[in-house]
């Protein structure tokens, strides 16, 4: 046996143990803190500040967000899932699930960054159970969709402010899949 295999086994190791150790640390306080350079917590939570003073800017009756629908050049986003989506959607709105939003994946149904995009979710409607299922509050896919929106470099991002019965608001709606507005 070479002589030199156990030494590089045992630098092997060290290195290993020291890129384990700088991955974990502890903070001030004593706890345990992992190092995730792929996730920020204090920078979603710097980002979601800022735009949360302009989303109260950006929030839209719904007389607002019909009119502002038909703007020339308007994306109209459904962050919702797919089968949602299709279930029942705003029409003219196209989908684009929250959890493949992406820098490539907006680019493609957003234009350029000063598109102005307008945005909904499940808590904007009532009496709509399969389609619009109610989310907790602090968890509305509005409020998700707004902050990465903004976070991409979106910031002419408009939402639906009230909360509305599905069979009584003036929007118009459309399925892919034969449903009507109550599903």
């Amino acid at each position: 046996m070479d002589m030199r295999t156990p030494v590089c086994l045992a630098i092997l190791s060290l290195t290993l143990r020291f890129t384990a150790a700088a991955q974990t640390f502890y903070s001030p306080s004593g706890e345990r803190a992992m190092v995730n350079t792929n996730i920020d917590m204090p920078g979603f939570l710097k980002i979601a500040q800022v735009a949360a003073a302009q989303r109260e800017k950006h929030r839209l009756t719904e007389d607002e967000f019909i009119r502002d629908a038909k703007l020339p050049g308007i994306v109209l986003l459904d962050a919702r899932s797919h089968n949602m989506f299709e279930l029942l959607h705003i029409k003219g709105a196209v989908g684009l699930s929250f959890t493949d939003f992406t820098a490539e994946s907006l680019a493609k149904v957003i234009p350029t960054k000063g598109t102005r995009v307008l945005i909904y979710c499940n808590n904007n409607f009532a009496d709509s159970p399969l389609a619009f299922a109610a989310k907790s509050p602090p968890a509305s896919l509005n409020l998700s969709t707004y902050i990465s929106l903004y976070t991409y470099g979106y910031t002419n991002v408009y939402e639906l402010g009230p909360f509305l019965k599905i069979k009584q608001t003036k929007i118009p709606f459309e399925s892919n899949k034969g449903a009507k507005p109550g599903v």
